[in-house]
């Protein structure tokens, strides 16, 4: 797929990337009508690595079809790299060369998509250009790229919902793609699906710990092990562990340095970020953290477990709703002057009810409330009515506590922290294992602007479990009350 008129001393895309991941079964690319289209149409040319990468993302299969429809094209680059002068130039002429194609270029942010949408605008103004385009719309929430033949470019931002439920979408570009959840993603992949053409591009910087970037990192993470068979990755990077000064590694991140990118655009860069945001953002280096983008990895929680569970302290309980309400956990934490031992209870669907909980919890001659710190019950969908059960069963309210924000972040924090240095154990037993999936598919989720996170699942997994074992822990740290003497430990299985 490189270029024909490539002189043969400019170097293959895969010797100047930090990897380059090809669709299986692409034979040919629809790369050459479209370059065509912008040198003698739109008066556009490329440098080598955009000829290239224009290569990779329009490759086609036998039957004529693209070979990436399937997974998509993800490109993880640095900023002032040229990739929105690619992108957009390939999507013009696209849009040229197929009369009514529809094109959603779509940021996480509002800002970005503004900025976006005023760059394509001051494309759309060009001499060779602006003959093509029929109407720009400048409209808040409404801007829009027409075309004489019928073909639009609609920009949006999706932290106000933009893209969904659109039909007919023959093109969709994840800007920000770093900060796209797997469910933002299939609610707009669905827009393509009566499109023939069906290109989806997700484009962006390397993510930070907090961000939502399980589409963006899953992608990444076939790329590097060869299963993204049906889609396409594109990664320039500097290597890791560079030093953020080194000028060498500024090239080697980003090929548009030092001829279409200057230095001072770089230097800019470095004295505005912290060294951490420069690392990933103008050298595109990933996060060792985001490569195994769980917060508590497998083997950190495997490693703090134990044969047998503390017989002495005083256990806590924590209840946790996923936000959908579909499930439902408990888990049990107990306080030792050690540490503190966490296990999972139960996970259950919200088909079965709460009645199993309040007989847990309240049930029985001697109920376990009594013997109980505290009972954490977090989560909207579902909370109230168990607090009224648990109430009418019996449990005084001093027992059960509803967390707030602030509560629910330091909770979190509490557990890391914990893991860390090793201030807690959980139960080394094959019972256990929904809660090790769990946690080992529990990333980041930010909450509120002040730095407080949570956990949100990772692809097909589930953190309603981790987060029951995040409260227990936390009432067991942080509640004053004691029941009683010391008692034997429960049955916590």
């Amino acid at each position: 797929m490189t270029s024909p008129t490539m002189r043969r001393s400019t170097p293959r895309l895969s010797e100047v990337a930090r990897k380059v991941s090809a669709p299986r079964g692409a034979v040919s690319t629809g790369w050459p009508a479209v370059r065509k289209t912008c040198r003698e149409k739109l008066g556009v040319t490329f440098d080598p690595w955009q000829d290239q990468a224009g290569g990779l993302i329009l490759a086609k299969r036998a039957d004529g079809s693209l070979a990436s429809t399937v997974d998509g094209v993800g490109m993880s680059l640095p900023r002032q790299v040229g990739k929105t002068y690619l992108i957009a130039a390939m999507m013009f002429a696209l849009c040229v060369n197929q009369p009514g194609l529809l094109v959603i270029w779509t940021a996480h942010h509002l800002a970005t998509a503004g900025e976006t949408f005023l760059a394509l605008q001051g494309f759309a103004q060009r001499s060779k250009v602006k003959p093509h385009v029929r109407k720009i719309y400048t409209g808040s929430g409404d801007e829009e790229i027409r075309f004489h033949n019928g073909s639009r470019i609609l920009f949006g931002a999706r932290e106000r919902g933009f893209g969904r439920g659109i039909p007919g979408v023959d093109v969709l570009i994840f800007d920000e793609a770093q900060i796209l959840s797997d469910r933002a993603m299939s609610n707009m992949l669905a827009t393509m699906n009566t499109s023939r053409f069906g290109l989806h591009l997700y484009v962006g910087t390397p993510p930070k710990p907090e961000d939502m970037s399980e589409t963006f990192t899953r992608m990444r993470d076939q790329a590097f092990k060869g299963t993204l068979t049906d889609g396409a990755w594109l990664e320039f990077g500097a290597d890791p562990k560079s030093d953020p000064d080194d000028r060498e590694q500024w090239a080697k991140a980003n090929p548009s340095y030092p001829h279409r990118t200057p230095a001072q655009s770089i230097e800019r860069l470095r004295s505005r970020l912290t060294e951490a945001d420069f690392l990933r953002e103008a050298m595109g280096i990933w996060d060792e953290m985001v490569l195994d983008p769980s917060v508590i990895s497998r083997d950190q929680w495997t490693a703090l477990g134990v044969e047998v569970a503390p017989a002495d302290g005083v256990p806590s309980y924590g209840v946790k709703f996923s936000p959908d309400g579909a499930l439902v956990a408990l888990s049990a934490a107990r306080k030792t002057p050690e540490k503190v031992h966490v296990e999972l209870i139960d996970r259950r669907s919200m088909n079965s009810g709460t009645g199993w909980l309040v007989d847990w919890l309240a049930g029985g001659e001697s109920p376990r409330w009594r013997k109980a710190a505290q009972i954490v019950v977090d989560g909207k969908a579902h909370a109230g009515n168990l607090i009224n059960a648990l109430r009418e069963a019996g449990v005084p309210a001093r027992v059960i506590i509803t967390p707030t924000t602030d509560q629910v972040t330091t909770a979190h924090s509490m557990l890391l922290d914990a893991v860390k240095v090793g201030a807690v154990s959980n139960l080394a037993h094959e019972g256990q294992s929904t809660l090790v999936d769990s946690i080992a598919a529990s990333g980041w989720r930010e909450i509120g602007k002040t730095g407080g996170w949570g956990f949100r699942p990772l692809g097909d997994g589930e953190c309603t479990s981790a987060e029951s074992a995040v409260m227990a822990h936390w009432g067991a740290k942080t509640s004053k009350r004691r029941p009683g003497r010391k008692q034997k430990a429960v049955v916590m299985t």
